[in-house]
């Protein structure tokens, strides 16, 4: 059985603001196991953000705590890699496509042969290794975020946190970097939380599906997906269980939007 390498403990989050307190979220408990593909869902302004900057240690928790490997997570884990939709903003444009993966290696401790091997390794898995003197610039949306992506896999952190990621790009672009996170998962036994508000999206790539509440928010479901590991862009998506569950999980939302679910008694 898999160890917790994730735990969110009765998170809560309160703004303070000229109108008052806002409290955006709740009450919201979670565990994620080491290896484990969990995607989270639920209505729009529901703080998914705001809860990923919490787990990512960007924002301090009102109450309640997050941790990582059984260590309480106070500020950014070194351990820990993020991947945001606004892949534009986190690459520098005077950089190539190989200064921008090797960036956050610079902090750490390696020879200049060893940083050069995962830098090689991580423009490979991504399928850049054409384009590793490119400047992002030059390049797709699609690429763009596959350069992202190979900058978190260089790091080789135990925990990726990816936040509503392909958001910005065209369909099938979409679907390719759905299967590339898929890839990651499965060859690399790589710990993926991967935030999204598209449902097909988190019922294809999940192995878990959570669901969160309107604001303040809680967990209103914690769905296992029950499909095959091995899965596909046409075949996966045809099967008639996919549709049960992507259905499942949008009259989840439905219920949450209404403010209809009834959260359960501690």
């Amino acid at each position: 059985m898999p160890e917790t390498l994730l735990q969110v403990d009765k998170l809560n989050k309160v703004y303070e603001s000229a109108t008052g307190r806002v409290e955006a979220i709740g009450d919201i408990s979670f565990a994620m196991k080491r290896g484990e593909l969990v995607c989270i869902v639920g209505p729009s302004g529901c703080g998914k953000t705001t809860l990923l900057k919490c787990i990512a240690g960007l924002l301090r928790p009102s109450a309640g705590e997050v941790q990582l490997d059984g260590r309480k997570v106070t500020a950014p884990p070194e351990n820990m890699a993020l991947v945001f939709q606004e892949y534009g903003r986190s690459l520098y444009p005077w950089l190539t496509v190989r200064g921008n993966v090797e960036l956050p290696l610079k902090h750490k401790k390696l020879s200049k042969t060893e940083r050069a091997q995962l830098i090689d390794d991580a423009l490979l898995a991504v399928g850049l290794e054409h384009a590793a003197k490119s400047y992002p610039w030059q390049l797709s949306g699609g690429m763009q975020q596959r350069v992202a992506i190979a900058r978190a896999v260089a790091y080789q952190p135990e925990v990726l946190i990816m936040d509503e990621p392909f958001a910005a790009v065209d369909a099938q672009t979409r679907a390719d970097l759905e299967d590339l996170v898929r890839t990651l998962h499965a060859e690399r036994g790589m710990s993926i939380l991967f935030v999204t508000h598209d449902i097909d999206e988190s019922v294809y790539l999940g192995q878990r599906v959570i669901v969160l509440s309107k604001s303040p928010t809680w967990v209103q479901e914690d769905l296992l997906i029950d499909l095959s590991p091995q899965r596909d862009q046409i075949t996966t998506r045809a099967l008639p269980r996919f549709a049960e569950l992507r259905t499942h999980v949008y009259e989840q939302i439905q219920r949450a939007k209404r403010g209809e679910a009834v959260r359960p008694r501690a």
